[in-house]
């Protein structure tokens, strides 16, 4: 089709994906003159976007440096997050209807602190500016070139656009959409795919008494190491499970250590008690042997540790007899028992499922997108957003402010392509 027909009539502009990205690439689209189709595979748009931020939506976060985004070339992500940066998000879900608040680390979210309410207003959006919805339309394959794209749908059907814009997402939470369909779709059409892996997500520990302290929380610290050096650390709430471990500082570590998972052995260090240094637990410690001494070992930690963690804990600094007296524990003891309190470690195993992830790390290559656009350099008329390509970011609001920012300069980027 010559471009020059185009020009007097408005572009059609097909989204795969209607989630966060595929959805403001819709409104950003129609918003810049381009007639818009979306096309989702399930039965309606927007299932994780009601799943984000524990239900709330966390929008953003006050500072989007580029530090926190990452990939084989996260500088890749600077020039959408600045063309549609935080504070242009924010006034784009204002227009929308969005109050909003900031909290603690930055985070961002609406003031009704409901996901279903930013979905609403997307949703109100997207009617409201005449953009056709395909439900239950998965795309099974994308033919042609710039200007008359063939989108084929599960049972035969076919949508035809001038311009498309891929956004399905990765492979986490493959029951609210992203079941890994887009990489498909990008290989058929010659782009290559960073190996996906789980990122946000619970990780898996070689331990054989992990049922046994199942549901114990704490607030302490964790540490990512790999050949015998620290990596990354995060301190906050966490929680033992029959698997391994979970928490906000896990799910932060969980991307560094899938990734070394991947060519070697990885560890991780807790801190039960990240309070006191070294020198105040042990004295501690000394303390409360000497003053109990007549308990036994066992009972004498009760009331400073977790009651279900004492046995464990004793057995792993090589304790033989816990119900012996407080008073006979021997310096060396005290000592193994010191260490395991602030630098117990536990082999990482590998993490839960795609199921369990919230964000996937890997997809499309983006040495083959146009960081200005988001348009392929190898298929003109064709753009890449969101999840699916590879970059993601830490836990904070900064994996959907992707989605926002890079769904938008598609969207923009789509439509107003034909008035090169």
């Amino acid at each position: 089709m010559n471009n020059n027909n185009l020009k007097h009539k408005p572009i059609h502009v097909a989204v795969v994906g209607g989630g966060a990205a595929g959805l403001t690439a819709a409104i950003a689209a129609a918003s810049a003159g381009a007639r818009v189709t979306v096309l989702e595979r399930l039965d309606r748009v927007g299932k994780k976007i009601l799943a984000t931020g524990n239900g709330r939506c966390n929008l953003s976060n006050t500072d989007l440096d580029i530090e926190h985004y990452h990939g084989s070339n996260p500088r890749f992500a600077y020039s959408a997050l600045s063309r549609f940066d935080f504070y242009r998000t924010m006034s784009f879900f204002e227009a929308l209807g969005i109050a909003w608040k900031v909290e603690e680390g930055g985070k961002v979210f609406p003031m009704s602190d409901q996901a279903s309410s930013v979905l609403d207003v997307l949703r109100y959006e997207v009617e409201a500016r005449g953009i056709k919805v395909l439900c239950e339309a998965g795309v099974r394959k994308i033919t042609g070139r710039e200007g008359e794209f063939t989108l084929e749908l599960a049972g035969g059907r076919q949508v035809k656009a001038h311009r498309v814009i891929v956004a399905t997402g990765g492979r986490a939470a493959p029951n609210l959409g992203s079941d890994g369909s887009g990489y498909l779709l990008a290989r058929q059409l010659g782009h290559s795919v960073v190996e996906p892996f789980p990122a946000l997500v619970q990780l898996k520990l070689g331990a054989g008494f992990l049922k046994s302290i199942t549901g114990v929380k704490f607030i302490g610290n964790a540490e990512i190491w790999v050949d015998g050096r620290p990596i990354e650390q995060a301190a906050g709430e966490i929680l033992f499970t029959d698997y391994g471990i979970s928490g906000p500082p896990i799910l932060a570590l969980s991307r560094t250590a899938n990734a070394h998972l991947l060519r070697g052995k990885v560890f991780i260090k807790v801190n039960l008690l990240s309070s006191l240094s070294r020198d105040e637990l042990q004295q501690l410690v000394n303390q409360r042997l000497e003053t109990q001494s007549a308990k036994s070992l066992e009972f004498s930690f009760v009331g400073l540790i977790n009651k279900r963690l004492i046995l464990v804990l004793l057995k792993e600094a090589g304790i033989t007899d816990p119900r012996k007296p407080a008073g006979q524990v021997t310096s060396a003891e005290k000592e193994a028992i010191t260490n395991i309190l602030q630098d117990w470690r536990f082999e990482v195993t590998g993490t839960r499922a795609w199921s369990s992830a919230q964000v996937t790390a890997g997809g499309v290559d983006v040495a083959d997108v146009d960081q200005n656009t988001m348009e392929s350099k190898l298929v003109p008329g064709l753009y890449i957003a969101g999840e699916l390509l590879d970059i993601d970011g830490d836990c904070g609001g900064y994996n959907l402010q992707w989605a926002w920012s890079s769904g938008f300069v598609a969207g923009e980027s789509a439509a107003r392509s034909i008035k090169k």
